[in-house]
């Protein structure tokens, strides 16, 4: 291709409203322009991008027996109606009504759908496992879309779906897709982990998510370099470092309005590990009270998972229930549901006396106060690994892609059942595996950048090579550059030829910018010589080769 004949629109300013360096940079190469919010239109060189990895997608499913077929992405409300998602999933959902007034919607996944066909090809053990697959179009209707492409309201995404005869035939579909997805995100280049994650919505046991690395991500993993132990942070196990165990005897202490755990730890120049929060929430079933160490977060999902949804108590509700104002709770002698952190199960604590102005010292769980014990706290840098004690670390993500055993979440709801070799009728059992091709590009952009512009992994690089001729009038110059790019496209590379009549500062900017791996360089001086310029984008390294090495040198650098 030809620079001057594609539309690759480069921007010298940075946009005001993008703060992702995926975003910035996408947006100052020509890669995406904003139609509305969370909206984009993917221009020549983004496109490129997104097919190379659709590419690496469909190679990858394929070698796993992974069939694939499209579905429409305007969706009659009955089939989801049948699961309840229809009234479980909130504002995300884009909901319309045909002409006739039926109800639809613009589908935002496909477990329905997909369900929906099995239920009416699959009727034997014989038809037994089938593994379909799509890329195809999402719409959501984000609340907040922000960070170009990572948060979006229309997306693309290769979502596979595996049905089996068993609990037995869903873990070997499991494995294939979590195997397959490693080497789809090393063939794009990134760098990622596979942790254990929350279901959500999508429901079913068992889930996890690849997630790369980058200070852009919205999500945050748990890391344990010693084991191994990997988890998304809104169900990781941690433990807080142990305390040591003080011989304090029961008795209140007067702490003037102090009410917050940092004022009366400061007020008694005792650090926040030795304090216990008593925080209460009002669930469906009534007041809980909720009690973490002092220097632990309350998360609120790990709580859900135990009380069913809550709410936090209002202040007049605090002193309705619990007879004392918020700030001077304390966990003893309640008439209602206790459920502590399991760090919270030895140890000598301080917290409010449940008396105005006062907090006791000396508490003991177990003599003082009695509660369920349930890991219900938010896991932090220097807690400890639950599984082997070592420190654990934190980590910013982008979620890249996620697998899911869904079982006979969507089965039984829509009557996908199958027929076994004694004639009964059973369930299919089914998994989800999705990934987001345009996080893939984020994520790779994230990762492999520096103050020029984008670098590219080789394998979904728009181009293998630009070449950049400097002096588009000199017949010389000329002739070598389109005598290479004839060669090198016959070779099967795909190439940029910068034909711009445009200053040679410009081209490097503009080359460095939109971050091809090679740049094949074409100047007066070395072309006396009948030498060219090579430079590597990612290491900026340039080396000089003869005009009639080229060729075979960029095939080995393609084949890397």
């Amino acid at each position: 291709m030809r620079f001057s004949k594609m539309l690759i629109p480069t921007l010298r300013q940075t946009p005001a409203d993008a703060e992702a360096i995926s975003h910035i940079l996408m947006l100052r190469a020509g890669y995406i322009r904003q139609l509305a919010a969370g909206l984009y239109i993917y221009l020549p060189l983004s496109l490129r991008v997104t097919r190379r990895i659709h590419k690496i997608l469909r190679e990858e499913m394929n070698a796993i027996g992974a069939q694939e077929i499209a579905l429409p992405a305007l969706h009659p409300a009955e089939v989801w109606q049948e699961t309840g998602r229809w009234y479980e999933i909130g504002d995300e959902m884009f909901r319309l009504k045909d002409r006739t007034g039926r109800d639809m919607c613009l589908g935002m996944t496909h477990e329905e759908i997909m369900t929906w066909l099995a239920v009416r090809e699959i009727r034997s053990y014989r038809d037994l496992p089938q593994v379909w697959y799509q890329i195809q179009t999402k719409l959501r209707d984000e609340a907040r879309p922000k960070s170009g492409l990572l948060r979006t309201r229309e997306f693309l995404m290769k979502d596979s779906y595996s049905f089996d005869a068993d609990e037995e035939g869903l873990e070997r579909n499991y494995q294939l897709h979590a195997e397959a997805y490693h080497r789809i995100f090393s063939r794009c280049g990134l760098k990622f982990h596979m942790v254990q994650s929350d279901p959500g919505m999508m429901g079913g046991a068992t889930s996890h998510e690849f997630m790369a690395p980058s200070p852009a991500g919205e999500d945050v993993v748990v890391l344990c370099d010693s084991c191994g132990y990997a988890a998304n942070v809104e169900l990781a196990l941690s433990n807080p470092k142990k305390i040591e165990i003080m011989d304090w005897e029961f008795g209140e202490v007067h702490t003037p309005e102090k009410r917050t755990v940092q004022e009366v730890s400061n007020f008694l120049k005792l650090k926040p590990e030795y304090f216990i929060k008593s925080l209460l929430v009002i669930s469906d079933d009534g007041p809980v009270l909720a009690l973490v160490r002092g220097d632990q977060e309350l998360h609120e999902k790990k709580l859900g998972r135990i009380i069913g949804k809550h709410r936090p108590a209002l202040k007049e509700e605090v002193k309705d229930i619990l007879g004392v104002e918020a700030g001077f709770i304390g966990p003893m002698n309640h008439d209602i549901r206790l459920v502590a952190d399991s760090c919270l199960q030895e140890g000598v604590y301080v917290s409010g006396a449940n008396k105005q102005h006062y907090h006791a010292r000396g508490i003991k769980p177990g003599r003082d106060f009695t509660a369920e014990l349930h890991d219900i706290t938010l896991a932090k840098e220097g807690d400890l690994c639950a599984k082997c004690d070592s420190p654990i670390k934190i980590e910013r993500v982008i979620e890249i892609g996620n697998i899911f055993k869904l079982g006979k979440k969507y089965s039984v709801p829509l009557k996908a059942f199958y027929l076994d070799e004694k004639g009964e009728e059973k369930p299919i059992i089914m998994g989800s595996y999705g990934i987001g091709p345009a996080r893939i590009a984020s994520a790779a952009i994230e990762q492999n950048n520096d103050r020029d512009g984008i670098i590219w992994p080789r394998s979904i690089a728009p181009f293998d090579v630009e070449i950049l001729p400097l002096n588009m009038t000199d017949a010389k110059t000329l002739e070598t550059a389109e005598n290479l790019y004839r060669d090198l496209t016959a070779k099967g590379l795909d190439v940029l030829l910068d034909d711009r009549d445009e200053r040679a500062g410009v081209k490097f900017k503009d080359a460095d910018l939109i971050g091809i791996p090679t740049q094949v360089i074409i100047g007066e001086k070395n072309l006396r010589e009948g030498i060219v310029e090579i430079k590597d984008r990612k290491t900026k390294e340039i080396v000089k080769v003869k005009v009639a090495e080229v060729i075979e040198r960029m095939k080995v650098e393609a084949a890397q």
